[in-house]
């Protein structure tokens, strides 16, 4: 049960933006025994790989292929670690939020494929707003 508390606690300290060396050594220095440390670690970090490949066994109605750069990915799963989640389980989240995000705006023109042209002339302004001096000089022209 001591690890098991050892491990929140490392969660929280995770959560709150601490990485491991500096959640180390401040358990170390306020003398909690370095196994006892190691072994909640190991612990937590069993339980993220569990829940990982649990996560990955479920079969979904569909599925995307994400590939990644290694920064990128390195980044997410350290994302995915802090918020105690798989790397899988912080993708869906970063996608629902975005997905939620969205609702109620409008989405940007898209143009077909057939008509790549028709924005180019069309009337709609699209491009950056003129400012007065260059409507002005743009009328002594």
């Amino acid at each position: 049960m001591k690890i098991q508390r050892y491990a929140e606690f490392i969660a929280e300290c995770r959560k709150r933006g601490f990485d491991d060396l500096t959640i180390k050594a401040s358990l170390l220095e306020k003398g909690w025994p370095e196994n006892e440390v190691m072994d909640a670690f190991h612990y937590i970090n069993k339980k993220l790989e569990e829940k990982d490949n649990k996560y990955q066994q479920q079969k979904f109605g569909s599925s995307i292929t994400i590939f990644l750069d290694d920064d990128l990915r390195t980044l997410l799963v350290k994302r995915a670690k802090k918020n105690m989640m798989s790397l899988p389980e912080q993708v869906e989240d970063i996608l629902r939020r975005s997905t939620i995000n969205q609702k109620g705006k409008k989405s940007p023109y898209d143009a077909k494929v057939d008509d790549t042209l028709v924005p180019l002339f069309s009337r709609k302004k699209t491009g950056p707003k003129s400012t007065r001096k260059e409507k002005k000089e743009e009328k002594k022209k």
